[in-house]
């Protein structure tokens, strides 16, 4: 692969240790990259870990209370230090002609757009760039020359089989199904979080762990591949795939299938994303069909996991819809991981809030946003209905 820079928002959560680990693979063979910037939450630690192996120019923390404390830590290795929102905007905007786009949720989206009004290749693995902002988010990335590289592995798959996309009858993603696929109503209502998080085929941050077993995290992929590569709703299917081995499906007018097939492992669609157009070599496991034995299909239950039901009415109501019902997920998916609401009660929350800005008077959610600040408008108003009726549900 070329040499080039990269920058990683992010580099502390799940896909950005395997985007570090990606990225040692390929220098290891001789491969030119030079880390611009990175960023964590309040992972200090984590951080100095990855700047030691990385050895970046610049680093951000999210905390501003950790600033001295960060550059105390990276003095030693020569790296310059910001804290705070303005410093996490600072990564994204640096020159870099790669930028790993991992923080999760709304947090990613205004360093996101900082590389992206540059006009970088932005690997995007934060769903909420496009979920919370789709429309402006894609209209920018076409007015400043940025490529978008979808990292989620369901994106990533379609991304490189949708070869002629105007000869597309639908797309499928594919659901692993999650830690309950089969369990009943009354297991899932008592359900810890650590019962949710153990996801049977990827290892992956406990939010996302979450959304992975409601099938939310389904849901606003159904909503990201509509923004991404411009399909409606009811062109866009979900099955569920239990063994995780076809990521995606791209169905053509001529009957023709094409599917993308690996083993469950983020650094094939991160060395996808970050060699592409070329291939990296990367030592994730190599699929052994055999092995598998057999795949399996079936349509995911609208009963037991309403979420991609609220998800793709989200779709159809609208982009200001979209924002809101990704920001009601994130307050509730918090409220359950600290064990204020139990997992039932997350779509409950979501889908209240929901049928709360909907009946405002306002009309906040009735218009697409024409702006980010009127998107950061809906965010808050979504927030504070979440935050409400998980109140609410923590103290019955």
């Amino acid at each position: 692969m070329t040499a080039r820079s990269v920058s990683i928002l992010g580099v502390t959560g799940s896909i950005g240790q395997s985007t570090r680990r990606v990225i040692e693979e390929v220098r290891a063979q001789g491969a030119e990259i030079q880390v611009e910037a990175v960023t964590a939450g309040a992972n200090l630690p984590a951080l100095v870990e990855a700047c030691r192996s990385l050895r970046p120019r610049f680093a951000a923390v999210a905390d501003p209370a950790l600033l001295l404390d960060a550059r105390d830590a990276l003095a030693p290795l020569g790296v310059e230090v910001g804290a705070g929102v303005g410093a996490l905007e600072e990564a994204g905007a640096r020159r870099a002609d790669w930028v790993m786009s991992a923080i999760v949720g709304a947090a990613g989206l205004t360093p996101t757009m900082a590389a992206v009004r540059r006009g970088a290749s932005v690997a995007l693995a934060n769903k909420e760039c496009l979920v919370c902002a789709g429309p402006l988010f894609i209209e920018a990335a076409k007015a400043h020359g940025a490529r978008l590289l979808p990292v989620d592995s369901e994106h990533n798959a379609i991304f490189q089989v949708l070869t002629h996309p105007e000869r597309v009858e639908k797309l499928t993603l594919t659901a692993s199904g999650g830690p309950f696929r089969t369990a009943s109503k009354e297991a899932m209502a008592v359900a810890t979080p650590d019962q949710a998080c153990a996801h049977p085929r990827w290892s992956m941050g406990r939010k996302i762990s979450v959304d992975s077993a409601t099938l939310m995290n389904k849901g606003l992929e159904l909503i990201e591949a509509s923004y991404l590569f411009g399909f409606k709703s009811d062109l866009i299917d979900v099955l569920v795939h239990p063994q995780s081995t076809i990521h995606s499906l791209v169905h053509y007018v001529d009957g023709s299938v094409l599917a993308q097939m690996a083993t469950p492992d983020m650094r094939i669609p991160i060395a996808y994303a970050l060699a592409w157009p070329d291939r990296a070599l990367v030592s994730a496991a190599r699929l052994d069909l055999a092995g598998v034995g057999q795949l399996t299909f079936e349509a995911p239950d609208s009963e037991r996991f309403p979420a991609l039901g609220l998800c793709r009415a989200a779709l159809n109501r609208g982009a200001a819809a979209t924002t809101a019902i990704s920001a009601a997920n994130e307050i509730a998916v918090e409220a359950f991981l600290s064990g204020r609401i139990g997992f039932l009660d997350i779509c409950r929350v979501v889908e209240e809030a929901m049928s709360e800005l909907e009946g405002a008077e306002s009309g906040l959610i009735a218009k697409s946003p024409t702006s980010f600040d009127e998107v950061a408008a809906v965010d808050q108003a979504a927030r504070g209905a979440a935050q409400r009726i998980a109140g609410s549900l923590a103290a019955a």
